[in-house]
């Protein structure tokens, strides 16, 4: 078993005092429990009361973070001809149709985030399975299936981010850097919270939200005291 080193047993440290924090209290710990030397990424992990085997209960969306995500996000957009420029303009790496199509078919995958306008969606075939394998196939749900890609891929730039429920029930999203301010994390970590919440599909009965917890890349997990944070966010 890996040991840990000396910050992360000293992060670990700053958290022997209590069980649950409030966000104020989780925001602050983020930066003092950071172990690297990197400006570390901040993450979220919810743990939701559904049951993953009805899909009437499964959690997918978007929502855009007031501050974005400090991750630059590489956007290829499988557009026809006349979108071209508007996709390259709004901050798209490439932008193409058939010709795009054939690259990834090749291999070319050196990207984040794939957006196409509905007209050219029945031609992914070829590049289906590579793509969803990946979690890359547009999709209306994720927002990335669009008649307009400019607008969308300056959405996405902006901090525009999609989450989902994996076969756990559990979510996991990236909503700042450590270089962030408090407020930036914090305003960050509501509106994603509550973005979740506002989703609770219908069919799930009981508490939807069980389980908080925040962390930077490498750092120690700070659980949320969760009534806490619901109240904060109504």
């Amino acid at each position: 078993m890996a040991k840990h080193g000396k910050k992360y047993r000293k992060a670990v440290e700053l958290l022997a005092e209590k069980s649950d924090f409030t966000l104020d209290e989780a925001v602050k710990l983020l930066k003092e429990t950071s172990t690297t030397k990197f400006d570390a990424s901040c993450e979220i992990h919810m743990r939701l009361g559904i049951d993953t085997t009805q899909a009437d209960q499964l959690v997918r969306s978007t929502i855009s973070l007031p501050h974005g995500t400090g991750k630059k996000v590489r956007v290829i957009a499988i557009v026809p001809d006349d979108k071209v420029k508007e996709s390259l303009d709004a901050g798209a790496i490439k932008a193409g149709h058939e010709e795009l199509i054939d690259e990834i078919a090749k291999g070319f995958l050196d990207f984040d985030v794939v957006v196409a306008t509905p007209d050219v969606m029945k031609n992914l075939g070829k590049v289906a399975k590579t793509l969803g394998t990946k979690g890359l196939m547009p999709n209306p749900k994720a927002g990335t299936v669009s008649p307009t890609p400019g607008k969308t891929i300056k959405e996405i730039a902006g901090g525009r981010v999609e989450y989902r429920t994996d076969k756990q029930g559990q979510i996991h999203q990236i909503f700042g850097k450590v270089s962030f301010s408090e407020d930036q994390l914090k305003e960050n970590l509501t509106t994603f919270v509550k973005a979740v919440t506002d989703a609770k599909p219908a069919a799930v009965k009981g508490v939807f939200v069980k389980n908080l917890c925040v962390a930077t890349s490498m750092g120690p997990g700070i659980k949320l005291d969760v009534p806490s944070v619901m109240a904060e966010i109504k």
